[in-house]
């Protein structure tokens, strides 16, 4: 078997070392298995570039296409495909136990704002002093939010004690 390409890229010209080849050629049309000298030749006549498609096919698939042009294009996509990806962050939510109403439909409001755009939500419910005795007031914090979220969420990581702290990851669904 043929050794793949060893700098980045597709080989070219030539770099294209085996004997034969299979050519197709600038129309797309396929011209038939050749030696690779012959098929070079046929790309330097019509003043173009011979450039490997398939190295580990047998024999190795080359093209007759002016290579400048398909780096570009190749660049062209390259760019257009990390434009289109998102980068999912996790936005951080502070809740305590005993939060009032109006704070919690704040709350919420955020998280769900967070989730629409695409991002995940990390809930943290802190514990002071003496609120560490009545944690089941915390775990019901947080129920309350996934129960509030639960049509546009999953539960990523149950809530589960830090230190403090009780920490529950929401994801979209």
């Amino acid at each position: 078997m043929p050794a793949s390409p060893t700098r980045d890229g597709p080989r070219v010209n030539e770099d294209i070392r085996v004997p034969q080849v299979r050519l197709i050629d600038q129309d797309g049309e396929m011209q038939g298995v050749m030696s690779a000298r012959e098929a070079l030749l046929r790309a330097y006549q019509v003043g173009l570039d011979l450039l490997e498609i398939s190295p580990n096919a047998e024999p190795p698939v080359v093209k007759i296409l002016d290579y400048g042009k398909f780096k570009y294009e190749q660049q062209k996509k390259r760019n257009e495909a990390r434009k289109k990806q998102k980068v999912i962050e996790i936005k951080e939510v502070k809740v305590r136990p005993n939060i009032d109403e109006n704070d919690y439909q704040v709350k919420l409001r955020a998280m769900k704002s967070f989730i629409e755009e695409g991002d995940k939500v990390k809930v943290t419910l802190r514990y002071r002093g003496r609120e560490m005795a009545h944690q089941e007031i915390g775990v019901k914090v947080l129920e309350r939010i996934r129960a509030d979220m639960d049509g546009e969420t999953k539960v990523e990581q149950m809530p589960r004690m830090e230190n403090r702290q009780m920490i529950m990851v929401l994801t979209p669904r």
